[in-house]
């Protein structure tokens, strides 16, 4: 049992990369779910979906700690901890419903993983090519999507200009842009410090994001001789050691 759920989770067979997939898609699903019920009214349905969802976390958690070879450090792990904090948020919603949203951290770790990025590298040629770019863009909207739940969260029900997760998005994307109406404002030092923190880490990620929309693009192709492994997209040499690379192009039909 142990050994299908390593080869599940960490192997390289077509079952392992569909599973993953799948639970790339079951993260993305739960985060539309966090969204969009945040407009809704509390119903039966809603509650039993959360349960649902809950469990399915746990499942998935159980089986990573059994395949785990350092249990003692898996405790300590960021991800571990904002799995938790959601577990306990769907199977408890009473207590603060609102913090599933950080399904979101472990959904970023599952996407940066080397067999994730390097499968999708295989079957999207799209990826492939401006792989820096779709990740920068991934990496801001984590950003957005967690700042703006942590408002929504601590704001929710305390501060009338917070009355939907879309007031808590616009405050975050005014607030990460500088551009600041002042239309909506958070209160108290946790406000205070969660706009700060959105100004200096969001500018941070944006400029990333422009940074490689901007510069010339480069192609992922590994020189044998040193081992670089972006180039310009015409490179006849490598600029680190001067050998000769061979970067395959579409060419002309």
């Amino acid at each position: 049992m142990l050994s299908r759920l390593r080869d599940l989770y960490e192997g390289e067979t077509h079952a392992a990369h569909r599973f993953r997939y799948a639970i790339l898609g079951f993260d993305l699903a739960t985060i539309l779910f966090v969204i969009v019920t945040s407009f809704l009214p509390r119903t039966p349905v809603t509650t039993a979906l959360d349960a649902v969802i809950g469990v399915l976390i746990v499942l998935d958690f159980a089986a990573r700690f059994a395949i785990s070879d350092r249990k003692i450090s898996f405790w300590t792990r960021p991800a571990t901890l904002t799995d938790i904090i959601a577990m306990v948020s769907f199977l408890a919603p009473f207590i603060g419903d609102s913090f599933g949203f950080l399904r979101v951290m472990r959904t970023l770790r599952l996407l940066h993983t080397y067999q994730l990025l390097s499968r999708l590298r295989q079957d999207f040629p799209f990826f492939r090519k401006h792989e820096d770019i779709v990740l920068a863009s991934i990496n801001l909207g984590v950003f957005l999507f967690v700042m703006t739940g942590l408002i929504y969260a601590t704001q929710f029900g305390r501060n009338e200009d917070i009355r939907n997760y879309a007031d808590a998005l616009y405050f975050t994307v005014t607030t990460l842009t500088t551009t600041g109406f002042g239309d909506i404002t958070l209160h108290g030092t946790t406000g205070r410090l969660l706009s700060v923190g959105i100004m200096i880490f969001g500018v941070t990620l944006f400029l990333r994001l422009a940074q490689v929309l901007f510069r010339p693009s480069k192609v992922r192709y590994e020189c044998t001789t040193c081992g670089l492994s972006l180039h310009d997209a015409d490179a006849i040499h490598c600029k680190h050691c001067g050998a000769t690379v061979h970067i395959d192009t579409e060419g002309l039909t």
